[in-house]
């Protein structure tokens, strides 16, 4: 096990028992000195994140299409981002820096809980070791802007964890109500929060909860709470021929991969979360740990002992919450051949960085470490991360990996084809159909700020009628030009093409306020 310098003989004078004592207190991170340390990690990778790309992310896109109407489900997932997106656009306009700053928020409330989390298991130390790490996972900085379900679940997969820590640890059932709550709201964001569900029971299972009355009626208590919460969203569902189900089964669940196609597809996606995304986590923990090795350490800052933590079972709960999603995901993919898709590791993976801790013989240094030094090696990873974000940045010198959407040139396209399709439609276009990437990225660039009918499909679309496309006529896009009347966009712009449909003759003029939202 790691051990730190050995104490030498105190000889210093009060004066320097003092100074001693200040300089210690000032490496016990407060909670204002994590919310400090938060707004500046903003600061400096949202401004960053936001001039890198020609176009906001296809998520963000998506949810400024579908908060045109407050639904009870869209047609891929339930509904709660776009609910929470909703109220920022009536104040701030339909944009997308409103999905930016919303995304990060969610980012940076899961993170500061967090720490809150790990400082009252483990000690501050600890704790801002394990936010240092996981604010070095490239899900959490290189996409801090995005703003889709994944983000706003990062909250309540920690929520989660902290709910089911002060259930077991109270034996309160009200705990266990809130922790039902957190679910049920958690699957109203992603369906994915069956995971945390998991975990729950996984945790429950561990600590031998069937022999305690109140844990058994909490866990049946947190079960219906969640269910009556989603009750709604889940009659929807059934209303709507399970929808978002079925995009799930087409787009990954249901492709049945076999063989080693299944065992590489497995494989792959595992690799991908542990060391691609969190490799800069891992890096930062190594070189606190070989400080620590080598006696450069502050001293013992905290101590489990001063804590009144059961440290055994609050090592299992870290586990369970920690690695659970992993092995459950590579399982599920192993098991039914599933596509595992990257980004389905984005809201837990920042649990596994304390379970990583908790494991093998270093799991006693980490209240030893120095944090100025591991804020040393949190700036360097962080300056990394932002080179290579220039490097590939669709205003970056190198614009490396030129085909991602970053390089999507919405204005060029808005300028391309919107004038004459207003030309041709005798008003402003109201209304465009096409792939919902394209097709929003064009919206937002136009002034009126038009609907989208996402792939021409009304049935998808309940922000646009039938009788406003009547009215308005529409701007349509499409990546084929099989169809009559399209034409290509340009040469920057190849596979791309264009057409307008007429609004039919009506003794009204345009007004697009025939739409239910603006």
């Amino acid at each position: 096990m790691l051990s730190g310098p050995a104490p030498r003989p105190d000889r210093a004078g009060p004066a320097l028992r003092s100074a001693g004592s200040r300089r210690a207190s000032l490496l016990q991170p407060s909670g204002a000195w994590v919310v400090a340390l938060l707004a500046v990690f903003a600061a400096v990778w949202l401004p960053h994140l936001a001039q890198s790309s020609l176009v906001p992310p296809t998520d963000n896109i998506e949810q400024l299409t579908w908060v045109r109407s407050l639904e009870w489900g869209y047609y891929k997932h339930p509904p709660l981002p776009t609910w929470v997106l909703w109220l920022p656009v009536q104040l701030m306009g339909l944009s997308g820096a409103v999905t930016y700053v919303l995304g990060a928020s969610f980012v940076l409330a899961a993170m500061g809980l967090f720490w809150r989390f790990l400082s009252a298991l483990r000690g501050a130390v600890y704790a801002t070791v394990a936010l240092l790490a996981a604010l070095c996972i490239t899900y959490y900085n290189g996409r801090l802007y995005y703003y889709n379900h994944e983000v706003v679940l990062i909250l309540f997969a920690v929520a989660s964890a902290v709910l089911t820590w002060k259930a077991f640890a109270s034996r309160q059932l009200r705990w266990w109500l809130w922790l039902g709550v957190c679910l049920g709201v958690g699957g109203l964001a992603k369906y994915h929060i069956a995971v945390m569900a998991l975990a729950v029971a996984v945790f429950w299972t561990w600590q031998r909860g069937w022999q305690d009355s109140h844990h058994r009626q909490g866990l049946a208590l947190a079960a219906a709470v969640s269910l009556a919460v989603m009750a709604p969203h889940l009659y929807w569902l059934w209303t709507h021929d399970l929808g978002p189900i079925h995009y799930a089964m087409e787009s990954s669940l249901g492709l049945d991969l076999h063989g080693m196609r299944r065992l590489g597809v497995c494989v792959r996606w595992l690799v991908d979360q542990l060391l691609n995304r969190a490799l800069p986590a891992w890096l930062l923990l190594l070189s606190v740990l070989w400080l620590v090795g080598r006696g450069r350490a502050d001293g013992p800052a905290s101590s489990r002992a001063t804590l009144s933590v059961d440290v055994e079972t609050s090592r299992r709960l870290l586990l369970c919450f920690g690695l659970t999603p992993l092995v459950f995901t590579f399982v599920l993919g192993l098991v039914v051949g599933a596509d595992l898709q990257l980004h389905w590791g984005a809201p837990f993976l920042l649990l596994a960085v304390p379970a990583i801790m908790e494991l093998g013989p270093w799991k006693a240094a980490w209240a030893r470490v120095s944090l100025k030094s591991a804020l040393k090696s949190f700036c360097l990873i962080q300056l990394v991360l932002l080179a290579w974000g220039q490097m590939v940045s669709a205003t970056g010198e190198f614009r490396l990996q030129r085909h991602y959407w970053r390089n999507f040139d919405a204005k060029a396209l808005a300028d391309a084809v919107a004038p004459a399709a207003r030309a041709r439609l005798g008003g402003p276009v109201r209304v465009i159909a096409g792939p919902p990437a394209e097709a929003g990225a064009l919206a937002l660039e136009l002034g009126e700020r038009p609907l989208v009918l996402i792939d021409g499909r009304f049935d998808i679309s309940p922000w646009v009628s039938m009788e406003l496309v009547n009215e308005c006529g529409m701007l349509e896009l499409s990546k084929s030009a099989s169809s009559p009347g399209y034409r290509p966009v340009g040469e920057s712009f190849p596979g791309l093409y264009w057409r307008t449909v007429a609004p039919r003759p009506m003794p009204i003029h345009c007004t697009g306020r025939t739409h239910a939202a603006n």
